[in-house]
């Protein structure tokens, strides 16, 4: 009884901070993936308990069933064909529970993900002892959506498992989830990141969902779909920011400045529409994909200059933008800056030798490379052999 879940990480292509303030913003899927593996126990194993391994980060957590219904099963137990917020006493609970496993100081910020693990699976699948093993190709708080495409990920690893999805199990390979089973699987996912992240947007979570692209303005996200097969290089730059003080900054900026901030805003606005315009547009229109990679780029540039504008680029930022320049590539941080993550756009005619050495060159300053297809599927499904 084994099933596999894999959910994209994700990138803003345009319009992070201005989105706060009424702009619109573009988010994409990357082919950068969490991996969630499910396997329940047979009778001859002898186990009860329910584990979770992080094999990227060498922990493993284990708690006896018995304890964690001990300590749940006062509390009610969620209709999992609803997703349902995890209240406050709950919260406290999971917390207490996560706490018995000692996690090492240094990677104590992992406590808040453990404890939205243990609120899905017993949300989701009761009280049945499992192993859970999950590794990932993303970067832990770097703005590439970790820990969503892991709520993702591990919402469709156990609804598969419940009467709530209809699986082919004549089916062999990576397998999508009907439309309606996706709705209930972003909900939950959802209700994860709230765990993780207190008021978290539900972009991150949607994208790693549905996959593709996502327009967003006011709190409304509209699905989009790509024409264009576009090919980023993702620059990790290692160094961590605080979301929040970030976006404090911008608001703070935005009261002492507040006619020209809303220039800025307006501007952004309209690269983002540009940009989801030219995504969209059929294959066989006006312009040749150089042409429309070539604008793509523009607005790019555009947009890291009205980041810089904002009070949100950082030393690391600003040395791989002149790092790519000297390639004469286009780049742009992408989440909420001051560090972090940053795109560059790798044209489909460049050369393999020029990508190669702007990846060289960016390694050489201490950086992290990942080189990712942009707009691909959202959750799927593993079934059959190995994958």
């Amino acid at each position: 009884m084994e099933v596999k879940a894999r959910a994209p990480g994700k990138i803003i292509l345009s319009g992070e901070h201005a989105v706060v303030h009424g702009s619109t913003a573009v988010a994409a899927s990357i082919d950068l993936y969490t991996y969630v593996t499910l396997r329940f126990p047979t009778p001859s194993d002898d186990d009860d308990n329910l584990k979770l391994q992080l094999k990227d980060l060498a922990l493993e957590f284990s708690w006896p069933i018995g304890r964690i219904k001990e300590e749940l099963s006062g509390l009610g137990c969620p209709d999992s064909s609803i997703a349902t917020s995890c209240s406050i006493e709950t919260a406290k609970v999971l917390a207490a529970l996560v706490e018995e496993q000692n996690i090492p100081e240094a990677k104590i910020t992992l406590a808040s993900g453990v404890s939205a693990f243990l609120w899905l699976y017993t949300s989701i699948q009761g009280y049945k002892p499992a192993t859970i093993v999950v590794t990932s190709e993303l970067p832990i708080g770097s703005g590439l959506g970790s820990s969503a495409a892991f709520c993702v990920a591990l919402s469709a690893a156990l609804l598969a498992f419940s009467d709530l999805v209809k699986i082919d199990l004549s089916h062999q390979g990576w397998l999508m989830f009907a439309e309606d089973e996706l709705d209930l699987l972003n909900k939950w996912a959802f209700e994860g990141e709230k765990i993780i992240h207190g008021r978290p947007s539900g972009i991150d979570n949607t994208v790693s969902t549905y996959g593709n692209l996502i327009k967003f303005r006011s709190g409304s996200l509209t699905r989009i779909k790509s024409n264009l097969p576009l090919k980023m290089l993702i620059t990790n730059t290692k160094v961590g920011r605080n979301t929040k003080a970030l976006v404090a900054g911008v608001s703070e900026r935005t009261l002492r400045h507040a006619n020209a901030m809303s220039f800025v805003f307006n501007a952004v606005d309209s690269i983002s529409e540009e940009l989801a315009s030219i995504i969209q547009s059929p294959i066989g229109d006006d312009l040749s994909v150089p042409q429309k990679e070539e604008k793509i780029e523009e607005l790019m540039e555009m947009n890291q200059g009205l980041l810089q504008c904002m009070g949100v680029s950082h030393a690391s930022i600003e040395t791989v933008l002149r790092t790519t320049l000297k390639y004469k590539l286009a780049s742009k941080l992408t989440g909420a800056g001051g560090g972090g993550c940053v795109l560059t756009l790798l044209p489909n005619l460049l050369s393999g030798t020029i990508a190669d050495r702007v990846t060289s060159d960016l390694q050489s300053s201490g950086f992290q490379c990942f080189t990712a297809g942009i707009g691909g599927n959202g959750v799927e499904i593993y079934l059959g052999g190995s994958s």
